[in-house]
């Protein structure tokens, strides 16, 4: 069982930016995959970003260049820094942890998740 706990979020103007982190309550902590997904209003799940064990990292087109997700694995921590901020970035983020299988892993399909955080953009 991995317990994740988010924070971060809140409300912030076009353009600025905001820091996501997650703590993760795991054994082998460094063996996970990390990763945010998020949900907007009316839409599907949509994965953000993943980082693997090896720190190699996956982003959805609509983020890429201006999200970046970075993990510390002394701290059972992860981070998602998001920059350049739109409007259409609004949703709820959840923070994501499975153990990493190899592959492509997509956040917003499977593993545990922590209680999400709100992210608003006006």
């Amino acid at each position: 069982q991995v317990q994740l706990v988010e924070s971060g979020g809140g409300s912030v103007q076009a353009g600025g930016s905001l820091r996501l982190s997650c703590v993760a309550s795991a054994d082998a902590y460094a063996s996970y995959c990390m990763g945010w997904y998020r949900h907007r209003s009316g839409k599907e799940r949509e994965g953000v970003a993943a980082l693997d064990s090896d720190f190699t990292t996956a982003y959805a087109d609509s983020v890429k260049g201006r999200f970046n997700i970075s993990r510390d694995n002394a701290k059972n921590t992860a981070s998602l820094l998001m920059t350049n901020l739109k409007s259409e970035d609004t949703a709820m983020y959840y923070c994501v942890a499975q153990r990493c299988l190899g592959g492509n892993w997509d956040p917003a399909i499977s593993g545990y998740r922590a209680q999400g955080t709100q992210v608003t953009v006006s």
